[in-house]
């Protein structure tokens, strides 16, 4: 683990004598602050998995082990998306045909799943064909193929004698999946984007597998019609289009030319400048299982690939030229060097004119042949009700139109029942061993005792309230407090906030009620909560995720849950509590976001634990996939989870009269009706 964390006991502690002043940690940890301190911590997990990745890559030196590096991260990333569906009928059809000036266009609506449409813009060439074609997904623009530079894109293009094919990815243009009473958009493409991804998550799959089918399925179209040639297929496509150019070229061998623009970089840039972006970014435990940026690259060599860039975009352009360094070297190897390129703008993040110059050059150059320096012409762009497909502005206004949430219920009803069936035929201690496994949760003995790295005192009249700051793992400290009355009874409480320990340590209050009873309390901030948390103003409804999304999705790439993370938190300190010795009976109270880790941690270890009261806990990860718009849900979510348990599932299985369920909150934070 990095050095920051070899000098845990530096932390300050503060040394205010004012009973009410309950801060444990303050001044930074070794040159960062508490709230940054998940954050480092999941970085040195990243940065090791970095490193064992590129140490691969470095050992592959034959044409045969490139292949069969790349059909290992074909199949990886394949499986982390969650697998693919059978294809359906497209039930594709033309809904409005327009001539232009040099090329012309067709509005097409198909189906990527039954009954859940997609629409597009095909801009044709003149002349019959067959052309070549190129599949430009849009970035995360409001509305979607309607922005002016995916059209002007796709114009250049078609003028440049290819057909483009400009479709909305859900979330933006005129397939947004959350609508209001009014049919308009709730949300901006990226928030949706994220929204998807809870309770895909949960279902072990993530928002990117249905961008990348629909993508699929908008080649099987291209495919389908006379006009096209099916061997000529590019794709090109800008920022959360670049994403999705890259992770398409990668997987559908079928798309013969790529340019991705403004995504590439590496994870290891990526980390140290923006961190983490919205849920289709992020495939489970990439990291950890060692699929970097450059991997899209390499799956799909040694068909051509350009690298459009910005020097001044957020993406960082340090891992750009990082990643196409390994791009190059990896081409080469396989005797085609001619076939990876990079164009690089000095402009900021954008599809901006020489990177689109780039692209059509590269895609007449490879699905043409035609290897010249051709310009971008003048032209007129369309207005939003010219690109528009729907009669109303809305897929999800079309009569039996399903969205992705509906998708996922259906998956959902399947899991539920599949569930039901594996408890019954497998036993309920098997299935905890696969809770244990999908949570990422070690058993209480092989984890490492706490370890007091300090311990100051308080005074609140005759109950001392002792400040600890316990380290649960190497990188983790969990501050604290103890309060101990002055006559004991026995009784020890494990006392856990969502919302941080001195939510109820004040005078007078619910922890301080307890101890006045004799018994002895341990509140504890679980690892990004309380001091180690970060300040947000994220309760507001308007912010669903929580102010700790980064650090969440830093670590679903590096393959960890918070929920598993918190849950051993939990397992430490019931250890702590119980080998103080004054305690025979250990009851945990969980709060809020406390609750789904503290329900793992009691069902997993029932004899370290007498009882569980849990309040204001969400009690079902099915309500949450079946609630498009849920609040701080994305911390509480173990991917894959539903495969084979519910959090119903944990309170069957806690013992029977052990758990305590009070004023449970529905998956949008409010009170379960």
């Amino acid at each position: 683990m990095h050095k920051v964390f070899a000098i845990l006991v530096a932390i300050a502690l503060t040394a205010h004598a004012s009973a009410e002043d309950l801060t444990v940690l303050s001044g930074k940890i070794v040159g960062t602050t508490p709230s940054a301190m998940m954050n480092v911590y999941l970085r040195q997990l990243a940065y090791q998995a970095l490193d064992r990745r590129k140490a691969e890559y470095e050992k592959i030196k034959t044409p045969a082990q490139q292949i069969e590096y790349q059909r290992q991260k074909q199949r990886l990333f394949i499986e982390q998306l969650g697998g693919f569906p059978e294809r359906t009928p497209l039930n594709a059809r033309v809904v409005g045909r327009a001539q232009r000036d040099g090329y012309r266009i067709e509005k097409i609506i198909f189906e990527s799943w039954p009954r859940h449409y997609v629409t597009g813009v095909l801009f044709l060439p003149p002349g019959k064909g067959p052309h070549a074609a190129v599949l430009v997904p849009c970035g995360h623009s409001a509305n979607g193929k309607a922005q002016e530079t995916y059209q002007r894109v796709s114009i250049f293009l078609a003028k440049a004698g290819l057909a483009a094919f400009c479709y909305d990815p859900i979330g933006q243009g005129e397939r947004y999946q959350i609508l209001d009473a009014n049919g308009k958009p709730r949300f901006g493409p990226t928030t949706e984007h994220t929204l998807v991804g809870v309770g895909s998550i949960l279902l072990g799959t993530n928002t990117a597998r249905y961008r990348i089918y629909d993508g699929m399925r908008a080649i099987d179209y291209l495919i389908s019609r006379p006009d096209i040639d099916p061997k000529r297929i590019g794709c090109t496509g800008n920022s959360g289009g670049g994403t999705l150019t890259s992770y398409l070229m990668a997987l559908d061998e079928r798309i013969y030319c790529a340019a991705p623009s403004c995504y590439l970089t590496n994870f290891r840039r990526l980390i140290d400048t923006i961190g983490p972006q919205d849920a289709e970014q992020n495939i489970f435990a990439q990291i950890a299982l060692g699929l970097d940026h450059p991997d899209y690259v390499l799956m799909r060599a040694p068909r051509p690939t350009l690298m459009c860039v910005a020097t001044r975009d957020y993406f960082d352009i340090g891992g750009a030229w990082d990643s196409f360094r390994e791009g190059k070297r990896w081409f080469t190897r396989m005797g085609y060097p001619e076939r990876i390129e990079l164009v690089e703008t000095d402009m900021p993040h954008g599809f901006s004119p020489l990177l689109r110059l780039g692209s059509v050059r590269w895609m007449r150059r490879w699905l043409l042949g035609r290897d010249d320096a051709i310009t971008e012409p003048d032209f007129n762009i369309m207005t939003d009700d010219e690109m528009q497909c729907t009669p109303k502005g809305q897929v999800l206004l079309i009569e039996g139109a399903r969205s992705v949430f509906d998708l996922n219920a259906e998956i959902a009803d399947r899991l539920a029942s599949e569930r039901k069936e594996l408890w019954a035929k497998s036993g309920k201690e098997k299935m905890l061993e696969k809770v244990r496994e999908t949570a990422g949760i070690r058993r209480a003995s092989e984890l490492v005792p706490a370890k007091v790295l300090s311990r100051t005192q308080v005074k609140r009249g005759n109950l001392a309230i002792q400040k600890l700051v316990l380290q649960s793992e190497s990188g983790i400290v969990l501050p604290a407090l103890l309060f101990v009355p002055e006559k004991p009874n026995g009784e020890a409480c494990l006392y856990l906030h969502g919302d941080g320990k001195n939510e109820d340590a004040g005078e007078g209050g619910p922890i301080e009620q307890l101890a006045r009873k004799g018994c002895l309390v341990l509140a504890v901030d679980l690892r990004g909560i309380g001091e180690t948390g970060i300040a947000t103003t994220s309760r507001n409804p308007r912010e669903p995720f929580g102010p700790d999304s980064k650090d969440y999705f830093l670590a679903y790439l590096v393959g960890k849950s918070y929920v598993g993370m918190r849950a051993e938190d939990i397992l430490v300190c019931a250890q702590f509590l119980r080998s103080d010795g004054r305690a025979t009976t250990l009851r945990v109270i969980a709060i809020g976001e406390a609750g789904p880790p503290a329900l793992h941690a009691v069902a997993l270890e029932p004899a370290l634990f007498d009882s569980l009261e849990l309040q204001r806990s969400i009690v079902s990860w099915d309500a949450v996939v079946r609630t498009p718009v849920t609040r701080n849900q994305l911390i509480n979510t173990v991917h894959g989870a539903l495969r084979y348990y519910d959090l119903s599932d944990l309170l069957a299985a806690v013992p029977a009269g052990r758990v305590t369920v009070k004023n449970p909150a529905d998956p949008a934070g409010e009170a379960l009706k």
